[in-house]
């Protein structure tokens, strides 16, 4: 009997001693390394760009809208799309018979006139004779001169009405105020213009596409941050792979709201000695703000990161009793934050001067922190699940 309980106590001790050695082999298979419960990435070295970005227009810097004072048929045309036209050269040509009709009665009129002038001119020498041999009156001698004046004034006026005819006349030529290149036109041969309350547009020239702009919309949390004479770079859709330089010529201050949202136009003049780019366009525009050379980078990510043991919630009281607002202020002033290097198996707090961030990376200026510095961005998923599924060890029997 004795025997008996002696094996059946070593078979229960042997149980024992197998299921802890289990769990202990266990635990040291599925424990986690320090290292693996954060994501780390390196403090790198290099240039860094802060930007602000819209998307904008490109226009002609001098646009040349075309129109006629005249109506009329056209029936002719002398230029056409991408045309480079020269000041005065001939765009285009109405029809001039009604103003030619009109300019030849004009003339008519005019030779009526100074007819009558000569007849007037006439008689108040004739009167004046009579008057110094007291043959008539004076009443009579003026009437003559008033004639007179008033044959004058006839002659005056058909001769006003018969530049206005020709003038009109010579609108149905219609021709380019400036040099440039056409890059729209309006009309066709057979087309009747008819500028009745506005001159109808036919052609509009830029006049020259070596010098173009950029008319974009920022928002108004941005554009207190934009000056004149700031750098721009921009990219269109036609040239992807390209990047275009420019500058900021004008901060318009007419505000636009769209859906409550308020805009403000900044002009960019941009240089195009190849002529490829083109009215029209969009144009991706990135406003340079500050640069950065050789500057300490980190992630945005790590400058977010606080350790989940340190987020503990703070109470009104402690926040009462904490520093002062003036201490706030300095430290925003500051532009301080935090980051967190690994040390000891634990996360190891770093203040660090933030300076200029292109939203991906930003600088920081520490005397602990080097580059290459492994410092975490974030703690890693995979090893918290890993702990969170961890079995506990049930009975041994």
């Amino acid at each position: 009997m004795q025997k008996y309980l002696w094996n059946r106590w070593t078979f229960f001790l042997l149980l024992i001693g197998i299921a802890l050695g289990a769990y202990v082999g266990w635990q040291r298979f599925h424990d986690v390394p320090v290292e693996a419960k954060y994501k780390f990435q390196a403090i790198t070295q290099g240039d860094l760009t802060q930007t602000v970005s819209a998307n904008g227009t490109l226009n002609p810097l001098v646009l040349v809208t075309v129109g006629s004072q005249v109506s009329g048929k056209i029936i002719r045309l002398h230029a056409d799309f991408n045309d480079r036209v020269k000041e005065g050269q001939v765009l285009a040509e109405l029809d001039p018979a009604l103003f030619e009709a009109q300019l030849a009665q004009s003339d008519a009129n005019l030779k009526s006139a100074q007819a009558s002038l000569e007849l007037a001119d006439a008689n108040l020498k004739r009167m004046r004779e009579l008057f110094a041999q007291a043959y008539i009156s004076k009443q009579e001698l003026d009437s003559s001169i008033q004639a007179q004046k008033a044959a004058r004034a006839a002659v005056d006026l058909a001769a006003a009405q018969r530049q206005k005819d020709a003038t009109n006349l010579a609108y149905t030529v219609i021709k380019s105020p400036v040099s440039g290149v056409v890059i729209d036109r309006q009309i066709d041969v057979g087309q009747t213009v008819a500028a009745s309350l506005q001159a109808p547009i036919l052609f509009k020239i830029a006049q020259d596409l070596r010098q173009m702009q950029i008319d974009s919309s920022f928002a108004e949390a941005d554009i207190g941050r934009i000056k004149e004479g700031q750098s721009v770079n921009f990219s269109v859709d036609a040239f992807p792979d390209r990047i275009f330089q420019g500058t900021v010529k004008q901060v318009r201050l007419n505000a636009t709201t769209t859906s409550n949202v308020v805009t403000y136009d900044v002009v960019v003049t941009v240089e195009n000695p190849e002529e490829i780019l083109a009215p029209g366009m969009t144009a991706y525009v990135n406003v340079v703000l500050a640069q950065r050379q050789n500057a300490l980078l980190v992630p945005n990510a790590a400058l977010r990161y606080k350790p989940t043991s340190l987020t503990k919630p703070k109470s009104i009281n402690a926040e009462a009793k904490g520093a002062p607002l003036a201490q706030h202020k300095e430290k925003k002033e500051k532009k301080t934050s935090t980051v967190y290097i690994l040390e000891n198996g634990l996360p190891k707090p770093i203040e660090v001067k933030v300076g200029i961030t292109d939203n991906r990376l930003s600088e920081i200026m520490s005397d602990e922190l080097h580059a290459g510095d492994q410092i975490i961005v974030e703690e890693a998923k995979d090893a918290s699940a890993k702990k969170a599924a961890t079995p506990p060890m049930g009975r041994p029997f």
